[in-house]
């Protein structure tokens, strides 16, 4: 199975690839692909934390932003993985690391079986109700370093609220790398995945760009339509009509 972990630039991605690294390796046999834009950096840090085989641990430089070589074009990511199991496998589980990037990022199904999206409470609590498709739509939501909550004046138990309340129920686990309850919740979501994975229970599902909303006008009274000479109909939103300096 291909695990893909997205989320900002500094929400702790490495670090808890690091954590399920150490939790499964004696269980699970692994490999870990990561992302840098013209650096190998994460991997350089996940083989320095010693949880790992190093040759199980590669780099992809994606050369230009993060979420162009887990989505746009995967196939750098796709070659390192089928490289890493031609050279190690049969194994279980690859995880694939995005580079940094913003709540738009996600994973093409192409690439990964699962993806989870990581956030940290020290980002703001408010983060989680901004939305994105990897918030709402991820296989998991990690709401990370729950133990700086204290000192960011961030209220954790409501951000994970907020966090299940965006995902209409989908898992979220608050996770802090010194409260091992929250590593337990963590590896046992992965077994769980990667069971059903193995039972052919598990469909990989794009989580893609955010379905057409609204904003102000919910009732649409900010918008009008109207017809062609060929009998075609559309709407015109008036206020961003008006922003863009077209007129009613």
């Amino acid at each position: 199975m291909r695990l893909g972990v997205a989320g900002p630039v500094g929400t702790g991605k490495s670090s808890l690839i690091a954590t399920l690294c150490q939790t499964l390796s004696d269980e699970l046999r692994l490999g870990v692909i990561t992302n840098d834009i013209y650096t190998d950096e994460d991997a350089r840090f996940l083989k320095s934390a010693g949880v790992l085989d190093p040759e199980r641990i590669r780099p992809v430089e994606t050369g230009a932003c993060p979420h162009t070589a887990i989505r746009d074009d995967v196939t750098a990511n796709l070659l390192a993985a089928e490289d890493m199991e031609a050279d190690f496998g049969p194994l279980d589980l690859v995880i694939i690391e995005s580079g940094g990037d913003n709540l738009t990022a996600t994973f093409s199904p192409a690439l990964v079986d699962a993806q989870l999206f990581v956030l940290d409470v020290a980002g703001g609590g408010d983060v989680v109700r901004k939305g994105g498709p990897g918030i709402a739509r991820a296989d998991l939501l990690v709401i990370n370093k729950t133990d700086l909550g204290q000192y960011v004046g961030v209220d954790v138990e409501r951000m994970t609220r907020e966090g299940r309340e965006a995902r209409e129920g989908a898992p979220v686990v608050a996770l802090s790398q010194h409260d091992e309850a929250s590593i337990r919740m963590l590896a046992d979501w992965l077994r769980e995945t990667l069971a059903h994975y193995r039972t052919g229970d598990h469909t990989p599902v794009d989580p893609g760009p955010m379905a057409p909303h609204f904003h102000a006008d919910q009732d649409g009274a900010g918008t009008h339509a109207h017809a062609h000479a060929d009998g075609t109909t559309h709407s015109h939103d008036r206020a961003a009509r008006a922003a863009t300096g077209q007129g009613a």
